[in-house]
């Protein structure tokens, strides 16, 4: 008896062991089917987005959000509030006096926030020997807008190939001309460019090459083929139908040699020779004749460290032509002779300290045409002397000052002198 009932019991434990399997498999077979039409919806949406994506021409291949490149986005606000005790041109910042013949001691006012700037370093993955980045930089100072609705303005936007085993690299896009490479430390917006600064910035090829010389000694060279900046507006019954820049035919050439030694104080300094030919085009609509203009200049810039709280910065230059430069105070032909104007000037600047959060920058600057050159009422010389404080009132912000006093002489009356009291508030990122 006992023996049956052991056998009941396995009987009974197998069975609903059975049962309990066959539910499993059918619990599991539903999850299953279950899981499966889950699937298929999600190919099926897949696809649907798959062909929006290649419809509207995009990658379908995953990209990071930003970049997958190193790219640092750097700049500045500011804002600038200025007074001149006569008018200048432009106002906003400052390029020479207005003649006094028709504005007499006409003083002025001006505030703006067109200097913020905003630029973006971009650097690619480096390979063995070659290393590729770029820049793209902008400001606010576009021209034919109101003030209180800047246009953008591009500055730099090119590509750089360096090959640094080599000291060897290559840029090409818009950026700072090979000529007269150094600005002096001014609050003021122009640098003192058409008084005794020269250089800009323009479309390029740009190759250079560093060689050691000697220990200590370090020789750069410099050569670019640029885009020749034309379309001067002779307001004369002459007239053309063409860019003269691009109707020369042919980009002008910049070159520059420069060498690094100790020089003063047993310190580091540089001096360069650079220089740049072109020519402009015309074609005169009422003559039927091609009218051609040269450009060129020949400049020698200076920086020397004196000791660790002073530093000096220089360049002179020559040339004709250089309106397109930022040099003849803004002159390049005669409207009425059409011929080049020469102009030839420079300019000196001390940059001093930090002493603890302040720093100091003084200079003095001047252009000055060939006066026999110029129409009569037309700019002869311009002068400015400046100097500045920058208070920093932490790590990006800063307070500066800056007092500047002008000059500018014309050809017949209408000498003008101005001085400009000039603050900026700037956050640097």
């Amino acid at each position: 008896m006992r023996q049956k009932i052991y056998t009941l019991s396995v009987i009974m434990i197998i069975t609903m062991a059975g049962f309990s399997y066959a539910a499993g498999t059918s619990d599991m077979a539903m999850e299953n089917t279950l899981l499966r039409q889950r699937l298929d919806q999600l190919d099926k949406e897949m696809d649907v987005l798959r062909q929006t994506v290649v419809q509207n021409g995009d990658s379908i291949s995953p990209k990071p959000v930003w970049s997958n490149l190193d790219i640092q986005l750097y700049g500045y606000l500011k804002l600038d509030l200025a007074y001149d005790t006569s008018r200048m041109t432009n106002g906003n910042y400052a390029q020479w006096a207005d003649s006094e013949s028709t504005n007499d001691n006409d003083d002025q006012f001006n505030m703006t926030a067109n200097q913020t700037r905003l630029g973006m370093l971009i650097n690619g993955p480096a390979s063995y020997d070659m290393e590729a980045s770029g820049k793209v930089e902008v400001d606010f100072y576009g021209a034919g807008a109101a003030e209180n609705k800047a246009h953008l303005m591009m500055r730099h936007a090119f590509l750089k190939l360096d090959w640094p085993q080599d000291r060897f690299s290559i840029i090409a896009g818009q950026t700072s001309d090979v000529i007269s490479p150094l600005v002096p430390g001014t609050i003021n917006y122009s640098v003192a460019w058409w008084s005794g600064n020269i250089g800009y910035r323009r479309p390029q090829i740009r190759l250079t090459k560093d060689y050691t010389i000697a220990k200590n000694v370090d020789l750069k060279l410099e050569g670019a083929l640029a885009r020749t900046i034309g379309r001067e507006n002779f307001n004369t019954a002459v007239t053309w139908d063409t860019d003269s820049g691009e109707d020369a035919g042919f980009p002008t050439w910049q070159g520059r040699v420069s060498v690094t030694m100790p020089l003063l104080m047993g310190k580091k300094g540089t001096i360069g020779l650079s220089a740049h030919t072109g020519e402009e085009e015309y074609d005169l609509t009422n003559t039927g004749n091609n009218t051609e203009f040269e450009t060129w200049s020949v400049s020698l810039d200076f920086a020397q460290p004196i000791c660790d709280k002073v530093a000096v910065k220089a360049e002179v230059f020559k040339g004709e032509n250089l309106n397109a430069y930022l040099g003849g105070i803004g002159q390049g032909v005669n409207t009425t002779t059409l011929e080049e104007i020469n102009s030839a000037g420079g300019w000196v600047a001390a940059a001093l300290g930090p002493w603890r959060n302040k720093k100091f920058n003084v200079g003095i600057a001047v252009d000055d045409v060939e006066s026999g050159e110029v129409a009569t009422g037309s700019r002869t010389l311009n002068r400015s002397v400046f100097g500045n404080i920058i208070c920093s009132l932490d790590e990006r912000t800063e307070v500066g000052f800056e007092l500047s006093h002008w000059r500018t002489e014309y050809r017949g009356s209408g000498d003008a002198e101005s001085l400009r009291a000039q603050a900026a508030l700037i956050y640097r990122f």
